[in-house]
Formats: C-alpha cells, structure tokens, sequence
C-alpha cells in the first residue's frame, strides 16, 4: 500500500496545517507521498526535514518584517514581489533558519509541489529537490498572481499551482497512492466565490489568456474538489483535517496571537487523530 499526504495552500492560512506537521512529526508519522500547493509545499518540505516548529518560528519571527513582505519589496526592481525573494527563499533556509537537507534527503519518499504553467494554464508536478538552492519551485507553487511575478525555471514561465490545482488529491491518486490525507486551510462550511476583485484581477492577465481563465474558473474547480473528498471520505479512501473556523483570519496575517491560535488547533488536530491516522496508514 502507497501512502500520501496532500497539503492545501492558503498563503498564511497554512499556519493550521504547520500545527499539523509538527504534531506529526511528534507522533512519527510519515507516508511514502507528499505533494502541496503554494504554502502547503513551502511549509511541508520542513516537516519532511523533521524540523520541529521551523515552520511557525519563522512565520512568528518574521511576518512583520519588512525584508519578509511589504510594498518595498514590490518596488524593488530586481524583485517585484510582495516577499522578499532571495531572503524568503534564500537567506532565511541558508542562514537565519537553516534548512535540513540531509535530512530531508534521508527520507525514502517522494515530494512534490504543484504549479501552473502560463503559457498553458495546466498543472504540473514538480518534484522538490535539494539541489535546488534557489528554491525555484518553491517560488513557482507560492507565486500569487499580482503578488509575485511569474517564476521562470526551463524557459516556461510559472505561477501559484492553487490556480489550476488547489488540492492536488488527484494526482496523488495518479501517482500511486492508495490512500490519503488531505490537510485543507479551511473550514468545512467554506466554499470560494468569484468576486469583481477576482474578475479584475483575470482582467490584469489578459498577456495569458489561459492564467486569467484559470483565475475565473477557480472557484468552482475548488468546490468540486471540496465535494469530491467529501464522497472520498465516506468512501474511507481519504482522511480529511481542516480548521474549525479561518474567519478573520487574512492569508497575509501579521496578528501574532491569531497566527498563534490557528498553529494550535492544527497541532491539537493533529495529536488527537494520530491513531487514527496511524491505523489508516497501516504505520507500526
């Protein structure tokens, strides 16, 4: 039996699903599989690594840390991004918060990250690799349409995997998984609307015409995917954890007590489905 693990991205919202990890990593439990979106790979290649709170202790060192996000970095000509790239990506896994790589090497499965290509519209599945110092795949699943400029790895350019895959649970499936767990970023209730800011923000992509339809088309692509898990879960083929409530909560959130409480009830989550888990994986 193959084992996998998909994480949703949700830009700071996936603080939840760091409270998850690291509850995880506490337990010992490891599938044979991971694959994120945005954030849900950033974070997720910590708990690979084993690196026990890496991921909150930086959102909460760093969230109101002008090097980290902010409009100056936007104005940078050489960074265009509302992160600051080469310290998000760069500075903090080589100096501040060193990243595990032989770890993270030591590890027998596979991870995986979704991004859209541009010039297609389409997911793909970018395995992560160590070798990769830049850290470009990581900059391709996180890069937010107009919060990032697109991410160029062979040419092609990339943007945030959430446009064309929010919860990557069918290729996880694809790729040999006989069952899941899904760690989404919101709360059960919750379903994505297209708002006239999302209208206008397909409107700005009009160079891509496949990105802006993506960008039209993503609410309802997420609502199937919601309704699909939900038969999955029933079927007993998928486990699904998720928040009790996100709202108020900003997917840039600079409130540190607010980050804080959605970290705990990912970890409370976490602890109390360990079994549970553990029996589903048929982990010793």
């Amino acid at each position: 039996m193959k084992t996998g693990i998909v994480f949703e991205g949700g830009a700071f919202r996936t603080v939840f699903s760091c409270g998850v990890m690291d509850a995880f990593i506490k337990k010992n439990i490891y599938p044979d599989y991971c694959i994120g979106t945005s954030a849900g790979a950033a974070y997720g290649v910590s708990y690979i690594s084993k690196q026990y709170r890496r991921n909150i202790d930086i959102l909460l060192k760093y969230c109101n840390d002008k090097r980290y996000m902010g409009m100056n970095n936007m104005l940078d000509k050489n960074n265009r991004s509302y992160y600051g790239l080469e310290f998000v990506y760069q500075t903090i896994p080589e100096e501040l918060a060193p990243f595990d790589y032989k770890t993270y090497d030591e590890w027998k499965g596979e991870f995986y990250a979704a991004v859209t290509n541009c010039n297609t519209g389409k997911a793909e599945y970018m395995k992560y690799s160590t070798s990769d110092r830049q850290n470009l795949v990581l900059q391709a699943t996180c890069a937010l349409p107009f919060l990032f400029p697109t991410i160029t790895i062979d040419g092609v350019p990339y943007l945030d995997g959430g446009l064309s895959d929010s919860i990557p649970y069918e290729e996880a499936f694809r790729a040999g998984c006989d069952r899941l767990l899904v760690v989404l970023t919101r709360e059960e209730s919750y379903r994505k609307q297209t708002s006239e800011s999302t209208r206008m923000l397909s409107r700005a992509y009009l160079k891509y015409p496949n990105i802006a339809e993506d960008i039209l088309k993503r609410a309802k692509r997420y609502n199937t995917s919601v309704k699909r898990l939900a038969e999955l879960e029933a079927e007993k083929k998928v486990i699904v954890l998720r928040p009790d409530n996100t709202k108020g909560f900003s997917r840039l959130e600079r409130d540190r007590s607010k980050i804080i409480k959605l970290y705990n009830d990912g970890f409370q989550k976490g602890i109390v489905n360990a079994d549970r888990i553990k029996d589903f994986f048929e982990l010793d």
